[in-house]
């Protein structure tokens, strides 16, 4: 009998009752008491309202003159029917006027009254859309995503302006409640796809999720690869393209990036400049780009190969000038190589977390004054610097800094073998390297897709971009539903 007390009386707890103040101690209880949580009583005539804001939530002159001052004017009509409001609903639930509460809405309560009025109020503050300072192009639009949720679905919707634009939300995180959202085109993305994805993000439990990159961790398929099996972008055509594709994006609220899955190797080494150029030209940056991925991985190594066991394949003169700069050098080539890429390393992060100007300096510093002193203290060779130089390089040339940091990280295992085996050593991990790409996947599709496995249909906007009337058909990585483009034709040839 005592236990069905407890639970009427907990059950109690959570409606609206019919006396005001018994409703403002629910709702303040709720809260926790929050000081922020303000209190405003307002009698008119013979009727007494109590007006519940969180107020850094709320602004102020939307509250004044859209629920305020319209029921100080009230005559006979309901309070919900006079309030002015783009959103109002009702509810009795303790936990959902509470949880409106946080997300900047006005909770309107009346005595001898067991329902709560709730109107959006909310002082909306976000950054003005600009590029994205880490993924400029040349030709293009110059918008990007911020922080708000809504604000990125509208980017994205001003682009497809169609309704099978699908967008599901989730809510992840017992403490900050985070909204998520998932877009993709109905029509177009496998349905498949579609419901694993809705499965992983619905079965993560945390009590927090702060960016779209620890959503990242908690629903990949190899967390422990190096390479990065989500694409994430700042810029509303590049995610549009994919979506069109038949890919899905996920968007954290209060992150400024856009998650893409699933992904491919290859998507990482394309900008949205390579379709704002002829055809020709974005092949040509592809193709070096994906040069740089080798030489970003084995420069290095093929160096300290060089050095240490293979010194017969260079012609004399090179040969000569290698063996100068080494030969005061006291360490072996393999520690030369270790010393100059974690010094490279540590200025690129003091680059990254000074002010610009500093930055800037300690850049020239760096490059500059300390490679001179490091070479003329005879610690490293000349040859060193130069290519360790061209690795740097290399490896920023990817147009998504992610997979260019991987490169970097999958250099040192390289420059190991190669100083145990030489060039056998190189190949041996290229093959590891590849092997690897091969049986990864993102969310159930193969990672190294079109060639692996090979597929001759997609290669025409993989490595190479063919002209646009030339693809008919969409990439098959993701499976779409519709694996036919609208037939791109030229009319005016024919006339």
């Amino acid at each position: 009998m005592k236990s069905n007390t407890t639970t009427m009386s907990s059950n109690k707890e959570e409606v609206l009752t019919n006396n005001l103040k018994n409703n403002i101690e629910l709702i303040q209880e709720y809260l926790c008491h929050t000081e922020d949580l303000v209190v405003k009583i307002i009698h008119k005539n013979a009727q007494i309202f109590a007006i519940l804001f969180i107020e850094s939530m709320i602004k102020i002159e939307a509250l004044q003159s859209f629920i305020i001052e319209p029921i100080l004017r009230e005559t006979k009509d309901e309070t919900g029917n006079i309030v002015k409001s783009y959103e109002i609903k009702n509810s009795t639930n303790i936990s959902e006027l509470g949880d409106s509460l946080l997300d900047g809405f006005c909770l309107i309560l009346e005595e001898n009254c067991s329902n709560g009025i709730l109107a959006a109020a909310s002082d909306d503050k976000e950054r003005t859309i600009s590029e994205p300072a880490n993924e400029q192009n040349i030709n293009g639009p110059r918008d990007g995503f911020v922080e708000s949720i809504n604000t990125n679905i509208q980017l994205l919707r001003k682009r497809i302006r169609n309704p099978e634009l699908k967008v599901k939300y989730f809510t992840i995180g017992r403490i900050t409640n985070t909204k998520v959202a998932m877009i993709y085109i109905d029509s177009i993305a496998n349905r498949k796809l579609v419901e694993v994805i809705e499965d992983r993000i619905s079965g993560v439990e945390v009590d927090s999720l702060k960016s779209t990159g620890h959503l990242e961790e908690l629903i990949e398929d190899n967390t422990f690869s190096p390479f990065p099996q989500v694409l994430n972008t700042e810029r509303p055509d590049r995610a549009v393209s994919y979506l069109l594709d038949g890919k899905i994006n996920l968007l954290v609220d209060g992150n400024p990036t856009v998650s893409v899955v699933p992904i491919t190797f290859f998507s990482f080494y394309q900008a949205p400049d390579d379709y704002n150029h002829r055809w020709l030209i974005g092949s040509f940056f592809r193709i070096i780009r994906v040069f740089s991925f080798i030489i970003a991985i084995c420069l290095p190594a093929i160096y300290i190969a060089i050095v240490s066991f293979h010194s017969e394949v260079l012609p004399i003169g090179i040969l000569y000038s290698i063996r100068v700069s080494l030969e005061f050098v006291p360490f072996l080539p393999l520690a030369e190589a270790f010393m100059m890429q974690i010094i490279l390393e540590l200025l690129k992060e003091a680059a990254i977390r000074l002010p610009s100007p500093i930055a800037q300096t300690i850049g020239i510093v760096g490059g500059l004054v300390i490679g001179t002193a490091i070479v003329e203290a005879h610690l490293v060779s000349n040859t060193m610097i130069v290519v360790i130089g061209f690795t740097a390089i290399a490896s920023f040339v990817a147009p998504v800094s992610e997979m260019g940091t991987s490169m970097r990280l999958l250099g040192f295992p390289t420059m190991i073998m190669a100083s145990i085996l030489g060039f056998f050593g190189i190949t041996l991990s290229l093959m590891l390297i590849f092997m690897h790409m091969c049986k990864l996947k993102s969310f159930g599709m193969p990672y190294f897709s079109p060639m692996a496995p090979f597929r001759k249909e997609d290669i025409k906007d993989t490595f190479m971009r063919l002209p646009i009337w030339k693809q008919n058909t969409r990439q098959t990585d993701a499976l779409p539903q519709k694996l036919d483009r609208q037939r791109i034709s030229k009319v005016w040839k024919k006339k």
